[in-house]
């Protein structure tokens, strides 16, 4: 009998362990430490909580990241500061409720702990990994799970989750704030910091430490300010709470998407979402950064517009405080009144701007109840309010929001939001706004000021379109046809680059010296210049035999003028004069990348390294015209020969004649006339006509592919078969041959990884159907990190016989493709 009981525990004590290890456990006990090794699971098993090493690293943390997605994607970190140097972790809750993270198995040796002030004992304290994400201690002996002991979101990290409250506890004085990673490889504290500033109205800052780098526009009570009305979208909704116990701002989904707010370690802050087809991060929206996102600088009353070649002018009513320092293009002193304020004097007006997303709040005061009239009233009162405006633009508007001292970082946006400026009745006579309580004397004063100034105004005006239609006939240069059927160049879009004569631009390249010639393209030849402060430039000279340049001239003036980023070649000025059609770029010393590469003797030079950073940089560029910039851009011209590299191998993207704006991630268009370079060409753009942003990544992976053979992908002969470069890339993917794709100038610097990872990376850039490419965003991703990639499927136009079909097709739809040729 004795026996028999025994062998009845042991198999109960069998199928016990055998069902606690098949089922997730989602808690931990006092008396069960977790180990590195052992993991435990929220119940909905969206998030695990173990220890992991981030990136290239074999440091372990203590953190908590996605159950299912690979490659593994982290949003909580424990121990950032202090790493544990091997699997000797271990991770614990004590009788206090305190979780504690030691190593080599030796207890005293505390690695992190969650800093909770002990005030009592706890009967049963649980450490429990919820499905939102959130680790929380409560004592299981209590039903009221909502009274904490501790939860990870009043500690984040680089990750804003949905339903984490980010900002300030005003009780307890706990700041919410996050702070990126010092690299992919290392989760301790970065150089930014994205936090809710709770001085005057809040906002919210980003910066490196505590030095303010960009300033998002304040809550107007639907969303912030410059922002897009976040709350209409169907994915998540978004609130800003500022009441007397805390302010904060969080988010919440409104389906099943998987979504995260991240502070990437270079400072940008993107929202990412999970498409759970191919478990990828997609771009969803970012912090767009431009010359004027940078914080304050115009400085006090300065206004900034990425629409102007010159950012910087003063708000109406002011002047540069230093003329010679706005001359010289620093304006960082900002503005003051023309004419100086004057608080007793009852004429005083509120001059009235929209536009504008609204000045640095943090010196500002605000009420919710009063009328927009009772707000101009308290600011009348007090000498030192500079500005007023509603709070909350709901119902009409409402609430007052009061500014004190100067006003900075006024930007220009879309937001018609008005905003009133305090200033003297000299400078606002003209402007017919009028703000306050009319007595009979001010009045007459202002009647008989207002007239005058008209007067004069009306006057000038009449003298100054003269005078500029006589200087129009004079120069006879910016109104000129732009082709044989009179197509014209919108004048505000040439307008905001600065205009050379051809005089100049003769002299600067010895009259188009053909000596001076750098290539030539579609569009027509490029010149060396010389200006006379000695600064080098590109002409790119329009041919008179062109058509496809004359769309070209016009494309390369609405895009490129408007955009900014390291890796896009800068375009410096136009000319247009009778029948010329001239633009001006930044000189590059290193000319175009398919100079060097595909020459046997320069490409020989062309170093690993090199090559990997134009990879980078390339993608970084393409990145920026599908996500950062502000018109989003496909390029649909993509190849190694417009890729310039400056004195230091940067490379630029340059040619934007083909390119096409777009609105949002999945943008596709249609056409008849298909453009472009043969052997760079996606499937669907060649066959179909149709264009996205996947035609630029089929392009770039071309070009990876390219730069690592140092051979061009149309023309490629191998003399085992007749695949093209692609095929070829291909064929020794699946033969696990990959390596053999190298360059042989390359065997003495390259990094093996690096070249693997970039020929995969190709390789699925160029697969056949456009929903299974990668965005760019992951495309830079995958270049960077050394996560697991998926494997890549079979690529379009893999052999010649599949371009000369295209050709034929091609043919009979009357598409139009260019030939291969330099730029």
């Amino acid at each position: 009998m004795e026996l028999y009981r025994i062998i009845i525990v042991l198999i109960f004590s069998i199928i016990f362990f055998i069902l606690s290890c098949s089922a997730a456990v989602d808690r931990v006990y006092i008396n069960q430490p977790i180990k590195d090794g052992n993991t435990i699971v929220s119940d909905g098993e969206m998030y695990e909580l173990g220890f992991f090493s981030p990136g290239k690293s074999k440091n372990r943390y203590l953190g908590i990241w996605y159950r299912n997605i690979s490659p593994c994607t982290v949003v909580w970190v424990a121990n950032r500061q202090t790493p544990i140097k091997d699997a000797s972790g271990v991770f614990q809750v004590t009788t206090e409720g305190v979780l504690l993270s030691h190593s080599g198995g030796n207890s005293n040796t505390i690695i992190w702990s969650s800093n909770f002030t002990v005030s009592s004992r706890h009967v049963n304290p649980v450490a429990k990994l919820l499905d939102s994400g959130n680790l929380v201690v409560w004592d299981e002996y209590y039903r009221n799970k909502e009274e904490l002991i501790w939860q990870s979101f009043d500690y984040p990290g680089d990750t804003i989750l949905p339903g984490m409250k980010f900002g300030k506890d005003l009780i307890t004085g706990r700041e919410r704030y996050f702070t990126s990673w010092k690299s992919p490889d290392d989760p301790s504290i970065g150089l930014y910091k994205f936090w809710v500033d709770t001085n005057g109205y809040p906002q919210v800052f980003l910066g490196e430490g505590e030095h303010e780098t960009l300033r998002i526009g304040r809550w107007n009570g639907v969303g912030f300010q410059g922002v897009s009305v976040e709350n209409m979208n169907p994915i998540f909704s978004t609130e800003f709470v500022v009441n007397e116990k805390e302010i904060y701002y969080r988010y919440k989904l409104k389906s099943t998407t998987v979504q995260r707010v991240i502070l990437m370690w270079d400072g940008m802050v993107r929202r990412l979402q999970l498409n759970k087809r191919t478990q990828e991060w997609v771009e969803y929206a970012n912090v767009v950064v431009d010359a004027c996102s940078r914080y304050g600088p115009c400085g006090p009353f300065g206004s900034c517009s990425i629409k102007s070649s010159v950012p910087c002018s003063c708000l109406e009513g002011f002047e540069p405080k230093v003329p010679e320092e706005w001359k010289a293009g620093d304006w960082s002193s900002g503005c003051q009144p023309k004419k100086p304020l004057d608080c007793r004097t009852p004429a005083d007006f509120f001059y009235k701007i929209s536009g504008v997303v609204f000045p640095d709040t943090r010196r500002s005061s605000y009420n919710e109840s009063m009328s927009l009239g009772e707000c101009e009233m308290a600011c009348r009162r007090d000498c030192s309010c500079t500005a007023y405006a509603n709070l909350n633009i709901r119902n009409g508007g409402s609430g007052c929001l009061l500014w004190f001292d100067d006003l900075l970082d006024v930007r220009e946006s879309d937001d018609h939001q008005e905003l009133y400026i305090r200033m003297a009745i000299s400078e606002l006579a003209a402007k017919g706004q009028f703000s306050f309580n009319k007595k009979k004397g001010v009045l007459t004063v202002v009647l008989s000021v207002s007239i005058a100034a008209l007067l004069l105004f009306a006057v000038a005006y009449v003298c100054r379109k003269k005078m500029k239609r006589l200087h129009k006939k004079g120069r006879g240069s910016r109104a000129h046809t732009l082709d044989k059927d009179h197509m014209t160049v919108q004048m505000e879009n040439l307008d905001e680059l600065p205009f050379f004569s051809l005089h100049k631009i003769r002299e600067a390249t010895d009259n188009f010296n053909i000596n001076n010639k750098i290539g030539e393209g579609g569009f027509g030849p490029v010149y060396k210049g010389v200006l006379e402060n000695g600064r080098v430039i590109a002409v790119k000279r329009l041919s008179e035999t062109s058509q496809q340049g004359l769309d070209e001239f016009q494309n390369e003036v609405i895009c490129i003028a408007k955009l900014q980023h390291r890796n896009l070649v800068k375009l410096l000025g136009y000319c247009i004069h009778e029948n010329e059609r001239i633009l001006i770029y930044e000189y590059m010393d290193n000319k175009s990348l398919d100079s060097l590469l595909f020459d046997e003797t320069k490409g020989s030079l062309l170093v690993w390294p090199q090559r990997f950073h134009i990879i980078h940089g390339i993608a970084r560029g393409v990145l920026y015209l599908h996500q950062d910039s502000l018109l989003q851009i496909i390029h649909r011209d993509l190849k190694a020969g417009n890729i310039l590299l400056d004195s230091e191998m940067n490379p630029k993207i340059s040619d934007f004649g083909l390119a096409r704006k777009f609105v949002g991630q999945d943008a596709m268009a249609k056409t008849k006339k298909v453009v472009g370079t043969h052997g760079y060409i996606s499937p669907e753009y060649a066959v179909h006509g149709r264009f996205s942003i996947k035609s630029d990544v089929f392009s770039f992976g071309v070009v990876v592919l390219e730069i690592v053979s140092g051979k061009k992908n149309r023309g490629f002969s191998h003399e085992a078969h007749s695949d093209n470069l692609l095929g070829h890339a291909w064929r020794l993917h699946k033969e696990d041959k990959s390596i053999e794709l190298m360059s042989a100038s390359l065997r003495n610097s390259c990094v093996v990884s690096e070249v693997l990872r970039s020929i995969h990376v190709g390789l699925l850039c160029v697969q056949h159907h456009a929903e299974d490419r990668p965005t760019m965003l992951s495309v830079v991703l995958m270049l960077i990190s050394e996560g697991a990639l998926p494997p890549p499927k079979q690529p379009a136009f893999f052999t010649e016989e599949s371009h000369r079909e295209v050709d034929i097709v091609s043919s009979l739809e009357k598409y139009t493709i260019t030939l291969l040729h330099a730029r």
